[in-house]
């Protein structure tokens, strides 16, 4: 019987093969149950272009507490600023595994609705 962490990096790993055959940037995200982190990642996995997390002074401050859906709603606002200044506005989004669901949901329609599109 595999682990609950085991089943959804198989899972990661199925969305990222096919992330790196369409070759395109990766909107990828990690959630843990108190902070949340998104980071653009280039086509060949070796650059990160912009990155956004709970962990951040102005966000933290703007959510009070950082393992909620309002948290993960300004990581996505500010993972499109960020990334949409370094010219990128086409990305993938990769969910590493995670259900697409509250948090996670909740970050990539914040990043929609702030420019970036997957």
């Amino acid at each position: 019987m595999l682990s609950k962490k085991t089943n959804r990096l198989r899972r990661a790993k199925r969305t990222r093969a096919k992330i790196n055959e369409l070759g395109a940037y990766r909107l990828s995200i990690h959630r843990t149950p108190k902070h949340i982190y998104a980071q653009v990642i280039s086509p060949d996995g070796k650059n990160v272009i912009a990155s956004a997390s709970t962990l951040q002074k102005d966000i933290s401050a703007d959510s009070g507490y950082t393992g909620n859906v309002n948290a993960a709603s300004l990581v996505g606002k500010a993972i499109a600023v960020k990334s949409k200044s370094a010219g990128i506005t086409n990305v993938a989004f990769d969910r590493s595994g995670f259900r697409y669901h509250g948090r996670v949901k909740a970050l990539a329609d914040s990043a929609r609705e702030n420019g970036l599109q997957f």
